[in-house]
């Protein structure tokens, strides 16, 4: 299966478990990672979008790889999907370009897993949180995977960054 792996962090320099995420997945044959604010910096208007849409062809499966940021995707990611998801490219009147292709979330949070639960602080699971993203992929007519989240990301061990490689490197080949 051939997959597109976009990653996005608003703090690369502080970046742990993300960074150690992307360098596993560039490791993986049949895998292409884009790092946005590698290619573009903090720049939410500098995307080539030709270039960004060519790298979506011919791939099966597309991943999103980030940080949740106040219970959101990350600010590059969401101007990524603002401009490289354009209607007609899409979906709509010129072609359904990323239709049947399987969307994959990876994400790492800070906060525990009973956080993102009913019964935690923000009484919502990582799912729920990333409805509008799911409603994206759906809408586009992706094949919406379930997500793969990483929790207490921040200042992990390298024991639990290997754990969180092994888990996403299972996930990514599946």
């Amino acid at each position: 299966m051939k997959t597109l792996v976009i990653v996005s962090h608003p703090y690369p320099e502080q970046s742990t478990a993300i960074k150690a995420l992307q360098e596993a997945a560039e490791t993986l044959s049949d895998v292409t990672v884009r790092n946005l604010e590698s290619i573009y910096g903090n720049d939410i208007a500098a995307f080539d979008v030709n270039a960004e849409q060519a790298a979506c062809e011919n791939k099966d499966r597309i991943v999103f790889m980030f940080p949740v940021h106040w219970f959101n995707l990350t600010p590059m990611l969401k101007a990524y999907m603002n401009a490289v998801w354009s209607y007609g490219w899409a979906f709509g009147p010129e072609g359904i370009a990323l239709k049947d292709k399987e969307m994959l979330v990876i994400t790492t949070a800070g906060a525990s897993n009973h956080t993102y639960s009913a019964e935690g602080l923000i009484q919502s699971t990582i799912e729920e949180v990333l409805t509008p993203i799911k409603a994206s992929a759906l809408y586009v007519g992706m094949k919406y995977l379930e997500p793969l989240a990483f929790y207490e990301a921040m200042g992990v061990s390298k024991e639990k960054l290997e754990y969180f490689k092994e888990k996403m490197t299972k996930r990514v080949t599946a």
